[in-house]
């Protein structure tokens, strides 16, 4: 029955492998672009590295944006504006002449009539509106062509032909001296006029930007035509000027064909083929280097969801403005992944993300480049990421490799700085901020997946926690005990390139199960007075043997993660209660093994087989009398090689030389805490 179970259990973990890979791959083509891809890489100043390049078809050259942008804003320069004139002010203007001029005009002043006067200002003020009046100042030419539109009509005329409100009064001043009248009847004029002239013309922006964005919609986006089989480029000559915009007009040519039915059933193939290799990869990988990964199915989903992420905003961020690509912080991803599994894993699976995000991405090339070289410097700088300064320091460095790559790059093809994008360093600097949302992404993940990070085993491994007072409180020798099993596995971890921090939290709790008993356990007992002296050597053994199932039961109730469960799980392994086995064999004449055997598993990494090792040690360290340096290094070399011959390491990835470096660890450290001290007198 368990046998069935256990296959059943294997065909579904399979299938849900194999529905993650076809969604992972579904959701990736659908994100690729859908139009073909060109098959050659243009290097702008480089030379051409493949045979001579003949057009398959024809097509229309591309300008260039800067030739687009030079066009438009020629066309801005050169655009005629349009002037509203609004005829119903010059009426107004009339109309409060003629009030001012009833309320002003006394007989016994003027030798002119009322109505000489009123004919006069009425004629002046239609001369100098005879193009209208404006008070805003344009950088316009004086001889600037523009539009005055007046009611339904629109006429050309030049710019200075519009009155200036700063050339109203001498025109007036003017036009009033040409008249034969009285000095008095000039000054009558001149004030009246001053009152009662307005401005009526005004710039009509609405209409010249209409305008200008008409004339833009005609710019034509092509400037010339190659012919089908014509030669574009040989092979040895340097991609630059006319050449490169043609092999760019034929790169976006191609791509942006209209595929028939056929045409895109076979790209589709194509794109499955080459997304299902990537993903295979990153499954292969896992199979053989990372089995206990590619066994748990929640951590498998976890490294493809995280690859799907990263293809999706990149994907977002090209077709919303492809100058924006570097702004997305794809070194989160190896972050990520090295603080919850390893470097290897993390920079692997980068490098399978930038090969799926090479199809969409421009200028692949360089956006390979740079972000292999980024994560690369992100796996060899970001360590112990629980401290918050490690985390501002490598994103100082990743941003730097981004900047100083990019610098070269341009370098490279321009062969000068004078037109370079210095705003693009501010999307390097803006990935580098978006990078530090490391911390808090680490935290949703551990929820969101169960997962646990080293940001997580810092807090585990304050002694003020919960669980752990209860320890000290209930079983203050075991809690002494695992303090030093910590020290001793930290320091054998470091030595070898386990994770440290890991083993430490694992030894910090992995005996958590004493609390229930903790007079059962030597290291409790305050007294000569021994628990076991009242009980069967069996029953003795279930006690000891219980406190792994009772610490992996408290450790679920107090939510404790998998990977520190592990280590309650495994520090004895197989191993015999072979005190209690002895002494059942002495009683009785024969003992079953089945039970003193504690249930297992076995370590199955580095990190499990230290603390079995270390806790081993340091427990039976105890029953040393009178240490010296000698009884030390023989009593280590005994238990570690009876671990060793037992099997206990069989599951462990862990060499013959790094069990060899413990086990010296292990002496030092010992010697250390036995030294001999001077007697003091009293």
């Amino acid at each position: 029955m368990n046998k069935r179970l256990s296959q059943f259990s294997k065909k579904q973990s399979l299938v849900y492998k194999v529905f993650l890979f076809i969604a992972s791959t579904v959701l990736v083509i659908y994100l690729l672009p859908k139009g073909g891809q060109f098959k050659y890489d243009i290097q702008k100043g480089k030379p051409w590295q493949y045979e001579n390049l003949y057009a398959p078809f024809s097509f229309t050259i591309k300008k260039s944006e800067e030739a687009l942008e030079s066009e438009i804003e020629e066309l801005r320069r050169s655009a005629t504006p349009y002037f509203d004139f609004d005829t119903g002010l010059v009426e107004q203007s009339k109309q409060r002449f003629l009030q001012l001029l009833n309320e002003s005009y006394v007989d016994t002043l003027y030798t002119l009539e009322k109505e000489q006067i009123a004919q006069m200002g009425t004629a002046i003020i239609d001369q100098v509106n005879l193009h209208g009046i404006t008070e805003e100042i344009h950088p316009y030419s004086e001889d600037q062509l523009v539009y005055l539109k007046r009611g339904g009509e629109v006429e050309d005329i030049a710019y200075r032909q519009i009155m200036k409100q700063s050339e109203l009064d001498d025109r007036i001043q003017t036009l009033i001296g040409a008249a034969t009248v009285s000095t008095s009847a000039q000054d009558l004029l001149q004030i009246l006029l001053k009152r009662s002239t307005n401005t009526n013309v005004t710039f009509n922006s609405k209409l010249t930007e209409s305008a200008i964005a008409s004339e833009i919609n005609n710019i034509s986006p092509n400037r010339g035509i190659i012919e089908k089989d014509a030669r574009i480029i040989s092979k040895g000559e340097v991609v630059e000027g006319d050449t490169y915009q043609i092999l760019e007009s034929l790169k976006a040519e191609y791509t942006s064909l209209v595929w028939s039915e056929s045409n895109r059933t076979w790209l589709l193939v194509g794109y499955s083929m080459l997304v299902s290799l990537v993903f295979l990869m990153l499954f292969l990988f896992l199979k053989k280097y990372r089995q206990e990964i590619f066994a748990n199915n929640t951590k498998v989903t976890f490294i493809f969801f995280n690859v799907v992420l990263m293809v999706f905003l990149t994907t977002f961020v090209v077709e919303l403005d492809a100058a924006y690509v570097y702004v997305v912080p794809l070194c989160i991803l190896p972050l990520i992944l090295k603080a919850f599994f390893d470097p290897r894993l993390g920079l692997f699976a980068h490098v399978l993300t930038l090969l799926l995000l090479g199809f969409i991405v421009p200028n692949s090339f360089e956006y390979l480049f740079l972000q292999i070289i980024a994560g690369i410097v992100t796996i060899l700088t970001v360590s112990e990421l629980y401290r918050r300064a490690n985390l501002f320091i490598s994103v100082g460095q990743i941003t730097l490799i981004y900047i100083i790559g990019y610098f070269a790059f341009y370098i490279i093809q321009e062969g000068n700085i004078g037109s370079l994008e210095w705003e693009t360093f501010g999307y390097f600097i803006l990935c580098g901020l978006a990078t530090l949302f490391a911390h808090p992404l680490i935290y949703f993940y551990e929820k969101l997946f169960g997962l646990v990070s080293d940001v997580s085993l810092l807090e585990l491994s304050d002694t003020n926690s919960k669980l752990l007072k209860d320890l000290a409180n209930k079983a203050p020798g075991t809690f002494h005990h695992s303090l030093n099993v910590a020290n001793l596995s930290e320091s054998a971890a470091n030595e070898i390139g386990a994770n440290a921090m890991l083993v430490r939290v694992g030894a910090l709790y992995h005996d958590i199960g004493k609390m229930l008993n903790p007079t059962f356990f030597t290291e409790n007992q305050i007294n000569s007075t021994n628990s076991h002296d009242e009980l069967a050597p069996k029953e003795s053994a279930k006690i000891i043997i219980d406190h792994v199932i009772k610490g992996i039961e408290i450790a679920r109730k107090n939510n404790l993660p998998d990977r520190i469960i592990d280590f309650i799980r495994t520090h004895h392994g197989t191993n015999l209660v072979y005190y209690f086995y002895s002494k059942e064999k002495e009683l009785n004449g024969q003992a079953d093994p089945r039970d003193f055997t504690y249930p297992g598993p076995i370590p199955f990494s580095k990190e499990t087989a230290i603390l079995m090792m270390a806790d081993s040690v340091e427990a039976a360290s105890k029953s040393l009398k009178e240490p010296t340096s000698s009884k030390i290094d023989v009593f280590v070399e005994k238990i570690v090689n009876s671990q060793m011959d037992n099997g206990q390491f069989l599951n462990a990835n862990i060499t013959f030389k790094e069990i060899q470096t413990v086990k010296k660890v292990l002496k030092k450290k010992l010697n250390n805490i036995y030294h001999l001290r001077v007697e003091y007198p009293e």
